[in-house]
């Protein structure tokens, strides 16, 4: 326990240190949100994946794999297309938020669609999507803690040690803002991603070399996908890939990583960098689960692989690495959910209503991100049924969100009407769909309910833009905003014209 937990403590000290050594006072509420649109495209990959990946994927992935065979490279394949969605959409998104100082996600809703209450739908949607996965990144923890204590420690005392050593670790969260988030996210991001691809690396060498374990043994269940007459439905894989890439930029801890680069090309580069760290760290994971399903200890506890095979494969020290790399993945996740969390109580939801200064602004943003970790944490140490089927629920939710950002950017012809009953609807009917088919839907041949709901949100989002389109004088605000992005940098006012009115207090 020296061992592990000595290396925990010393990775946390490093983090501590970065961030103290990196403080600089905010002068803006743009500054605390978003860092100032200031950082260049190493920090935002690193900033990405960080968010993107959380602990629990060491987990998931590798259990998945031990446990369901080649259907877990799944995660491996929508994360590359979300990063191709990063490519595709960064001009646009990117070149409206300099513009008009966007800085969350509700932000790009409310100018697109001149709609400050699609903003507060957005946010509310984003918010408590989000919290089942806060909640799972705190348990998580709780694994952490007890295969470091190497089950000394109970399942409620790992978890409360873990949320006590995240609560603590949010002070800086809450004092530095997306700042401090980014800076964390590089020492986290390389300790997480690149340490933890070497230790993938070997691990896999170990099993092939040091057991004579091959994928070429593996039992055909395991190199299956689900078809024709399968339990899950053929379409089923497909609907897991879809949802997951278009998802990936519908959640706001993701998105708002946008609205951080110094310009398009960052985020562009960001994305040549993130995609083969991604490929070869999500690709290894699956990898190195399918191999360890030889094992006939992880053939007892798959969800514990990647700690079962650090121990037995180095002993304490390797497995105190390989819970410093899950820790440093989980502080990114759980970094970026509460500082977006705060970010848009304050601008997105107080801020619509009640019109707020710099300082005040900030103050909102605090006391929404404390608000945020202490329900997390507290909802952690208790026990959930079915908690991660809420976070799956809470995936089909988010998703609704996809209409109206992803048309909204390359579609002229969406209007407000569209996009808010779109996503109340969609919304509704994903909550409805996943109550009755937790998995996936037999009459729509594998479909999950978020797909199915998505289908019914951009039917409404399409029917509303043909039969009730928006007025000529909103028509021409689109037009001047989508014209930003393929003209010379327009005039101060050229923007105000085209930018959403604020409310009056």
């Amino acid at each position: 326990m020296i061992i592990t937990f000595g290396l925990v403590a010393l990775f946390c000290v490093a983090v501590i240190i970065v961030l103290q050594m990196a403080h600089v006072s905010d002068k803006s509420f743009t500054d605390y949100a978003v860092a100032n649109r200031s950082f260049g495209p190493f920090y935002q990959a690193m900033s990405f994946l960080n968010t993107w990946w959380p602990g629990g994927i060491f987990l998931a992935i590798t259990g998945l794999a031990a446990s369901g065979g080649v259907i877990s490279f799944y995660f491996l394949v929508y994360s590359l297309l979300t990063v191709v969605l990063m490519y595709v959409m960064a001009e646009r998104v990117w070149t409206w938020g300099k513009l008009f100082d966007l800085k969350t996600q509700p932000d790009l809703f409310a100018l697109r669609y001149n709609s400050h209450g699609l903003s507060v739908i957005g946010a509310i949607v984003g918010i408590v999507s989000g919290i089942p996965w806060l909640i799972l990144g705190f348990k998580g923890l709780g694994d952490l803690f007890q295969a470091m204590s190497f089950g000394r420690m109970g399942a409620t005392e790992a978890v409360i040690a873990g949320v006590l050593l995240m609560v603590i670790r949010q002070f800086w969260t809450i004092r530095m803002g997306m700042r401090g988030v980014i800076l964390s996210d590089m020492l986290q991001g390389i300790v997480a991603y690149i340490g933890g691809t070497v230790i993938i690396i070997g691990l896999i060498l170990w099993l092939v070399f040091g057991h004579g374990f091959s994928l070429t043994k593996l039992h055909p269940a395991q190199v299956t996908l689900p078809g024709l007459g399968s339990a899950v439905g053929p379409l089923y894989v497909f609907a897991i890939i879809f949802s997951g890439a278009l998802g990936g930029w519908c959640w706001p801890s993701i998105f708002i990583r946008l609205y951080t680069a110094d310009s398009v090309r960052s985020v562009q580069r960001a994305g040549a960098f993130g995609a083969p760290l991604s490929f070869f760290f999500a690709g290894g994971l699956v990898i190195l689960g399918l191999l360890a399903s030889f094992l006939p200890e992880v053939a007892k506890a798959p969800e514990a692989m990647w700690f079962t095979v650090c121990q037995m494969a180095g002993g304490p020290f390797l497995l105190g690495l390989g819970g410093v790399v899950v820790l440093a993945a989980t502080m990114g996740n759980v970094d970026g959910g509460i500082q977006a969390s705060g970010a848009q109580i304050a601008n997105d939801i107080v801020g619509v209503y009640r019109p707020l200064n710099h300082k005040q602004s900030v103050i909102i943003a605090k006391i929404g991100m404390l608000v945020i970790t202490i329900v997390a944490a507290w909802l952690s140490t208790i026990a959930i049924p079915h908690l991660f089927m809420l976070a799956i629920l809470s995936y089909q939710g988010i998703i609704q969100l996809a209409v109206p950002q992803y048309l909204g950017v390359f579609w002229k012809r969406g209007n407000k009407a569209g996009a808010i009953g779109g996503v109340v609807v969609g919304f509704i009917a994903a909550v409805i769909l996943q109550s009755l088919y937790p998995t996936s839907i037999g009459w729509a041949w594998g479909l999950t309910s978020g797909v199915i709901a998505l289908a019914i949100n951009a039917l409404i989002y399409v029917g509303c833009a043909v039969f009730l389109p928006a007025s000529a004088a909103e028509k021409t605000r689109v037009e001047g905003l989508f014209e930003l992005t393929s003209s010379k940098t327009p005039s101060a006012s050229a923007i105000g014209a085209l930018a959403l009115k604020p409310r009056r207090a």
